[in-house]
């Protein structure tokens, strides 16, 4: 594929004035405002609600937690003082640290807590494990509360601390399959919502009354000192005209500049480009397993067998680019429960006769592919151009539908037909350390109906995790993880795309940005 195809408007590269873009407001003073551009629309704010991964940089901003990962992904204390267990491990009480305030300025109480963590555990596939194990959780007194359970839970720390935001008690008891109407944290930045546009900007303001951690900023975890009043994310569907702006100063920091611009970037006057993402990108097919065609295992197993990972890593990254990794199967390279397990099925040639034999075999009728690809979100829609045409060469009959990612968010939640504008197929990619292991691997979970978008349904899978959880020592864990990765490429829940890193381009004079799993924006300077 030729990305080139991809970029609208190059020749606006270096053209002040043309970017479409929020012009500085230097009223707000210029060196004390950082203009971001994010890699999709900040379209659904609501972390629980959705699990875009916009959503959850977003939510790092402004709802804290309770405890959050090092650069060696092991969890830290964040909102609490402290956390005991018991003897027989059966209750957590935990102690929140003074001085929290939410941003209307009531202090954070542990009731708060409660409901903030019973929301989450509606969602999560963590959390609702943990409700399966426990009998209670409680507030014994406004800075403490305690977990009490059923059966020992040794990974709280590490749920708490993969996306689980604490939120005001009247906002967390909204129910969980529907948003909230306000967005008031604990976290350093304020959300300004009248400020708020979808589709064009989002806008946070520093929270003078956080109290950071006393110790150094490590990834998401250690003191979070901000050095900047305000933050501008700008929206812009145009690659190029984004690219125009960090050369111009428009634009401070992008944090997804496609590949074709870094060359362009990397020799522009006053731009730096460098990759700070820790574990890198991790891409994949997700199937539609409760309509035709794709509940059929023989259909996601022909495109399986079709699809190279170096030709989506080319159009997400570039060809032959050092920053793109292929030959990668479920787990995230370079981690524990990484494998070589099944990797036939990712490395062996790719076969489009037996490709076109498994569709035969499926009894495929011609019925509609409905491929969603976002025409706002670069990295998905180069994801999605090479899904429609691995689907057209093993004869399959697609429906194209090109949209912006928050109509996609929107759509991807509906379980009708394609004909009553359901779907078949979307892209989308998620960060190493989510796709690292089966307790965060979301898109891995075999619940039917109570899975992600796609519901992929395998007790079989399931009774892999399960074992998982209550395996005695890591090599049994590992164990089951190559087990896993088997099924998973027997079963095709989805079909793994590789890792990337994504270079970030900024201005020279914007500093202190963190290695981490997502866009920091505490420990920045501009300057």
């Amino acid at each position: 594929m030729n990305r080139r195809s991809l970029l609208t408007g190059a020749a606006a590269l270096g053209m002040a004035g043309t970017t479409g873009l929020a012009r500085p407001a230097l009223s707000q003073g210029a060196n004390r405002t950082l203009r971001f551009v994010p890699q999709a629309n900040l379209a659904n704010p609501d972390p629980v609600w959705t699990t875009t991964v916009v959503a959850a940089n977003h939510a790092a901003m402004v709802w804290d937690q309770l405890w959050t990962f090092d650069e060696a992904l092991t969890p830290r204390l964040q909102m609490l003082a402290g956390a005991e267990t018991s003897a027989d491990g059966l209750t957590w009480k935990l102690t929140l640290r003074d001085g929290l305030l939410w941003h209307d300025g009531e202090k954070v109480l542990a009731r708060d807590c409660v409901a903030s963590l019973l929301r989450w555990m509606k969602r999560d596939g963590m959390g609702q494990r943990i409700t399966s194990q426990m009998n209670e959780m409680v507030a014994t007194s406004d800075n403490v509360f305690e977990i009490r359970l059923k059966k020992p839970f040794p990974l709280i720390p590490m749920a708490f601390a993969n996306n689980c935001h604490m939120m005001p008690e009247r906002m967390a008891k909204t129910d969980a399959f529907q948003q909230i109407t306000e967005y008031v944290g604990s976290g350093p930045f304020r959300f300004v919502r009248d400020e708020w546009v979808s589709g064009s900007r989002a806008v946070y303001a520093k929270f003078d009354k956080y109290l950071p951690r006393n110790e150094p900023p490590n990834n998401m975890a250690g003191g979070k000192v901000v050095n900047i009043d305000r933050v501008e994310w700008l929206v812009t569907g145009d690659a190029a005209s984004a690219a125009a702006a960090v050369q111009t100063g428009e634009i401070d920091w992008l944090e997804q500049p496609l590949a074709d611009l870094l060359p362009v970037l990397a020799r522009a006057p006053g731009v730096t480009v460098e990759t700070t993402d820790l574990f890198g990108n991790a891409g994949l097919i997700r199937f539609n397993h409760l309509q035709a065609p794709f509940n059929n295992i023989k259909l996601r197993q022909a495109v399986l067998a079709m699809v190279d990972q170096k030709d989506f890593l080319a159009a997400i990254i570039g060809v032959n680019s050092p920053l793109a990794q292929p030959g990668i199967g479920v787990f995230t390279p370079g981690t524990v429960f990484a494998s070589d397990a099944g990797m036939e099925k990712i490395t062996g040639k790719r076969d489009l006769a037996a490709a076109r034999k498994l569709v035969a075999e499926s009894g495929y009728k011609g019925e509609k592919v409905v491929i969603m690809a976002p025409t706002d979100f670069a990295v998905i829609n180069a994801m999605a151009q090479v899904t429609a045409q691995v689907c057209r060469d093993i004869g399959l009959n697609v429906e194209y539908v090109s949209t912006d990612w928050g109509a996609l968010v929107q759509r991807r939640a509906s379980r009708e037909g394609t004909d009553k504008g359901g779907w078949s197929i979307f892209c989308t990619y998620g960060d190493g350390f989510t796709f690292s292991n089966p307790a965060t691997y979301t898109a891995l979970w075999g619940m039917g109906e109570k899975a992600w978008f796609g519901w992929y349904n395998s007790p079989r899978m399931e009774a892999l995790r399960d074992a998982w959880y209550e395996a005695p020592d890591l090599a049994t864990q590992q164990r089951l993880c190559r087990e896993m990765q088997v099924l998973a490429l027997d079963e095709v829940p989805f079909v793994p795309l590789g890792i990337w890193r994504q270079p970030i381009a900024r201005r020279n004079n914007v500093t202190g940005i963190l290695k981490a799993t997502r866009p920091l924006f505490w420990n920045v300077r501009k300057g």
